[in-house]
């Protein structure tokens, strides 16, 4: 894609864009046309979402996409829009810390300005991989970012409250999530993801308890953008929640289309063929 001058703006530029006065608000594409749409409505940066690209390219969620298959669908999203681009690359498509690295590594040449790394441990013993062995791979996410000259963003996932066992008490889970949290950092962490929060007294306590930005994932009942950056959110985004309503548009005027032989819910509204056809010509 672009030269190396290029992508270090871009990364500079997503850091900064963690540190303004208003949060950074991420609607998650899953390939070139949904990013297209979502830098043309304005989104300073453009996140991928790593369950929507799975299902797009054919695969479930949870490192079952091909490596090679992800960091070409990083390429062509970076090398597609303007913003920069961060990428959720799951847990990092490695088996090791040296699998990072090497995963860091090739989407950051793909264009990648940040990355999200997850220690949810799929098909492991236990839900969350050991706090000392996410840290080395988040550590090896920051050896490539220093490798290659490129100061990505690497956004260190929490996934506590997430993976949590019903009945555990929040006290508990607020206490080990911070313990993650700031060990992610001191391996060189940028910031901290937590999904499965969004009640604001527990949105502040990470926010205070963190001395990074903070990211939360929201939809549909969650606090409006204002209340949680009122509450210390740095960083908001909605994961896989556009290609969930994309999908579910798709079923919706299918059935229609099947079990009535009508076509309302086909209106794309402002979105004509033409109109899209466009976004993407160039």
């Amino acid at each position: 894609m672009n030269s190396t001058n290029e992508r270090v703006a871009r990364a500079r530029l997503l850091h900064t864009l963690h540190h303004g006065p208003a949060p950074l608000v991420l609607p998650n594409a899953w390939d070139v046309a949904s990013a297209r749409v979502v830098a043309a409505a304005g989104a300073a940066a453009v996140a991928t979402t790593s369950s929507g690209v799975a299902w797009s390219l054919g695969a479930p969620d949870g490192d079952r996409l091909d490596r090679r298959l992800a960091v070409e669908l990083v390429a062509r999203v970076a090398g597609a829009v303007t913003p920069p681009v961060t990428a959720d690359i799951e847990a990092g498509f490695g088996a090791d810390a040296d699998g990072v690295e090497e995963t860091v590594r090739l989407v950051i040449e793909a264009g990648a300005a940040g990355v999200n790394i997850e220690d949810t441990h799929h098909g492991g013993p236990a839900p969350l991989r050991p706090v000392g062995e996410q840290a080395a791979r988040l550590a090896a996410a920051r050896a490539a970012a220093e490798a290659t000259g490129v100061p990505v963003f690497v956004n260190a996932r929490v996934d506590v409250f997430l993976r949590a066992d019903a009945g555990r008490p929040r006290e508990e889970l607020l206490r080990e999530t911070l313990d993650r949290g700031r060990a992610y950092l001191e391996a060189g962490a940028d910031g901290v993801f937590v999904p499965g929060v969004t009640d604001l007294e527990t949105v502040a306590a990470l926010a205070d308890g963190l001395a990074a930005p903070l990211n939360v994932l929201t939809g549909p009942g969650a606090p409006s953008v204002a209340d949680l950056a009122a509450a210390g959110a740095a960083r908001i985004s909605v994961g896989s929640g556009l290609a969930q309503a994309a999908y579910a548009a798709v079923d919706r005027a299918t059935r229609e289309l099947l079990d009535t032989g009508t076509y309302a819910r086909l209106d794309s509204g402002d979105w004509s063929f033409g109109r899209l056809n466009a976004l993407l010509d160039g």
